[in-house]
């Protein structure tokens, strides 16, 4: 069997602005949560109920990233449904004072495309037409 990615893990400085985040952009939905009781929260992340996929697993107490976006794209990425999708939110993102990268348009695979930055300062990007999503095309 090939292996199958599961989970991306980031420590996090405060689980509850992490958690708020990634509901609020990212539409996530507690799918797992232990700890608490005298041991570090650990809180799982993902689709719906039922929907197959990875999940962003957030750890309790990290030391925080404070990603420098000019030497370093790393990022999480999000599939919306629209060019419109994007855009809202980095409108959103502006006002919020989040904003790392406006929206771009690139050639395939890229797509449209915003980046944002969680609270922790790692850059999640929110895409349209990249092939792993909506409104993918063929070379």
């Amino acid at each position: 069997m090939r292996p199958l990615l599961t989970h991306i893990a980031l420590h996090v400085r405060d689980l509850q602005e992490s958690l708020a985040f990634y509901r609020d952009y990212g539409r996530l939905e507690v799918i797992h949560d232990r700890g608490g009781d005298g041991s570090k929260r650990v809180v799982w992340l993902g689709g719906p109920e039922g929907q197959q996929g990875a999940v962003i697993v957030l750890l309790e107490g990290g030391p925080g990233r404070d990603q420098d976006m000019r030497r370093d794209f790393s990022h999480i990425g999000f599939a919306l449904a629209s060019r419109e999708g994007v855009e809202a939110v980095a409108r959103r993102a502006e006002a919020d004072g989040i904003l790392v990268w406006p929206v771009r348009e690139d050639a395939y695979p890229a797509g449209t495309y915003c980046g944002v930055r969680d609270p922790d300062g790692n850059a999640v990007e929110f895409s349209y037409g990249q092939p792993l999503g909506p409104g993918a095309t063929e070379v």
